[in-house]
């Protein structure tokens, strides 16, 4: 036991001794009804030494003083009673041993008396903090969006922490009828969701906290739509955390982000399929250090394989990933490879040291823009560089490949579409023939990857505008970095036969509302503090992107969002020989690229390659 006391405790040590001698007496004198007889009060203080240094003893070991009482709650009210209770017994027991002895009714009103004391002076420093609190003036005022558990965390941590936040809980908003104008913690519930725009106009909000762990993305869309016409921060409440430095609980309040506002289902993923084809194999990330890649590591290593290779071109990335992969697992052996998937022989070099069962090629060049004016590069990584991987797979017998593709490898208006469709004709015929189960999955647009549109439309609000959208209609299917992860792992568990498999991304979201979205969660108001211009179409763009071409249809799997584009056969032979050609071409002149490679690039020309 640590019998340290530092200097609160021995306030509240000295405050609890005269409690209980006042206490003791009081008790006495009601006993009497203030006539207190001479020999009672002469045994008063004969026992009163004992009275309080068992009591103070007993306050002690049950852990009184540890408590830190600024925070308390019903949790210490119960824990005053419970030491009151056992130090009145044990003084009434210890006491009784003399005769004569105090009447046992003194015992019990006292009782009652150390209850309201002990436990009054206690609650007398919580409220001391809180008409503190309360007194002071704010730098934000702030209104918490529920009153149930989660907002009572949001408004104790406000509490704790002001000094360091400057934020003053105004009020509640809360839907349930129940709550509707009652007060919670000393706060009003103001209102249900729809009286969100006068409440903040009224009374000034600065802030507004989500503090409904259930509530859905098209929900809080709806609450981030009332707020656009004010200058109001969104934030959300995401759960609590452990701390070390007396408090119970730190809460995890984030900026609202544009992932909680995509109106989508959670992911639900098949851990017993995944397992099977993931657990204790060698698996190989291509592209390993890319956005898409790096999070393929994390999700992969937390799968169970024996060893993850993380394959990139770019050695700073793979650093990086290799150091966070050591620290989510001890378990796994982690392999940084830096390496070129254009370079064949290089590519056999780590097949053949290796041996990797899983593949998963995340390797591209993605931008489209940028790959118009790059053929040569789009061709060599894109198309041969997955050819490479694919036949290593096929030679050296690994179980399973699987390419990630785009949705603008549907009827390809640009060079980059064009080489991601040929790269998966390309595994398509090669399953044909190899015992390698290989496929491809097609997914959007990915919030936060690097190049997204995201990025350079937050870079853009904190430069003070403007912020460039190509064209008013564009339109774009998102989807998040792990639930884009998650889905392609569990596609990568039914591939089997070169099948190319379609995401669920729910519904296209125009690029102008993006735009909005973010300079309102950033605080300020579209048109007005940050304005909008528009750059025009660049080199390969189109206004919508597709998932299935005309020739495909699309049929379901045993995952809601998973689905098989059912594609034409593709000739194997002169698919080929038409990539021969375009290797000498790569090898000699660059001029006849733009025989081979025409735009727009949709299926009937595509058979010719």
């Amino acid at each position: 036991m640590d019998l340290r006391i530092n200097y609160k405790q021995a306030f509240l040590i000295i405050i609890d001794t005269f409690s209980l001698a006042a206490a003791y007496y009081l008790a006495l004198l009601l006993r009497f009804d203030s006539q207190i007889p001479i020999h009672f009060q002469r045994l008063y203080w004969e026992s009163l030494i004992y009275l309080i240094s068992l009591s103070i003893l007993i306050f002690y070991v049950l852990g009184l003083y540890a408590r830190v009482w600024k925070y308390a709650g019903a949790e210490e009210v119960l824990a005053v009673v419970y030491a009151v209770t056992a130090a009145n017994t044990m003084a009434y027991l210890f006491t009784s041993l003399w005769q004569p002895t105090l009447p046992r009714s003194v015992y019990l009103i006292s009782w009652f008396l150390n209850v309201a004391f002990i436990g009054g002076v206690r609650f007398l420093l919580r409220l001391r903090r809180q008409i503190s609190f309360r007194s002071k003036e704010a730098a934000a005022r702030v209104l918490i969006y529920g009153a149930g558990d989660a907002g009572m965390i949001v408004l104790d941590e406000f509490k704790r922490q002001y000094s360091e936040q400057k934020k003053l809980p105004v009020g509640f908003i809360d839907d349930s009828p129940a709550k509707l104008h009652g007060v919670v913690r000393g706060l009003k519930v103001m209102g249900a969701r729809e009286r969100i725009p006068e409440l903040v106009s009224k009374h000034n909000i600065d802030e507004i906290i989500i503090a409904i762990r259930s509530l859905s993305a098209k929900e809080v869309r709806q609450i981030a739509f009332l707020c656009k016409q004010f200058p109001v921060k969104l934030q959300i409440f995401s759960g609590v955390e452990n701390i070390s430095n007396g408090a119970p609980y730190k809460s995890k309040i984030r900026p609202i982000e544009l992932e909680d506002l995509l109106c989508r289902d959670e992911v639900k993923i098949n851990l017993g399929e995944i397992f099977g084809y993931i657990k204790g194999e060698t698996v190989l990330v291509t592209g390993a250090g890319g956005s898409i890649g790096s999070e393929l590591c994390r999700q992969v290593v937390a799968l169970g394989p024996s060893k993850i290779l993380l394959l990139d071109h770019a050695e700073n990335s793979i650093y990086d990933i290799e150091m966070e992969l050591c620290k989510l697992s001890t378990a796994c052996t982690v392999v940084p490879i830096v390496a070129d998937v254009r370079e064949k022989k290089r590519i056999d070099q780590v097949f053949a040291s290796h041996k990797p069962s899983v593949i998963f090629h995340a390797a591209a060049h993605k931008h489209v823009p940028l790959m118009e004016v790059n053929r040569e590069e789009a061709i060599r990584n894109n198309i041969f560089g997955t050819k490479n991987v694919a036949e290593a797979a096929d030679r050296y017998n690994a179980k399973s490949f699987l390419l990630v593709s785009t949705d603008k490898a549907v009827n390809p208006t640009s060079v980059m579409g064009a080489t991601k469709r040929v790269a998966e004709m390309a595994i398509q015929i090669l399953a044909k023939k190899s015992k390698t189960r290989y496929c491809a999955v097609r997914f959007g647009n990915v919030l936060g990857s690097r190049g997204s549109v995201i990025p350079l439309f937050k870079q853009q609000i904190e430069a003070g505008g403007p912020v460039t959208v190509t064209h008013p209609e564009m339109t774009r299917y998102f989807m998040t970095i792990p639930e884009a992860v998650q889905l392609v792992i569990q596609a990568g568990a039914m591939g089997q036969k070169g099948e190319i498999f379609v995401l669920n991304m729910g519904e296209p979201v125009k690029i102008i509302d993006l735009a909005h979205d973010l300079i309102r969660l950033s605080g300020l108001e579209p048109d007005k503090d940050i304005c909008i211009t528009y750059s025009g179409i660049r080199p390969g763009e189109k206004i919508f992107e597709e998932v299935l071409t005309a020739e495909e249809c699309s049929k379901k799997t045993t995952h809601e969002r998973i689905f098989i584009a059912s594609a034409t056969e593709q000739g194997s032979t002169s698919f080929v020989a038409e990539l021969a050609h375009i290797k000498k071409i790569l090898l000699t002149d660059f001029s006849g690229f733009g025989d081979v490679l025409p735009f727009p690039f949709n299926e009937h020309q595509a058979s010719r390659l």
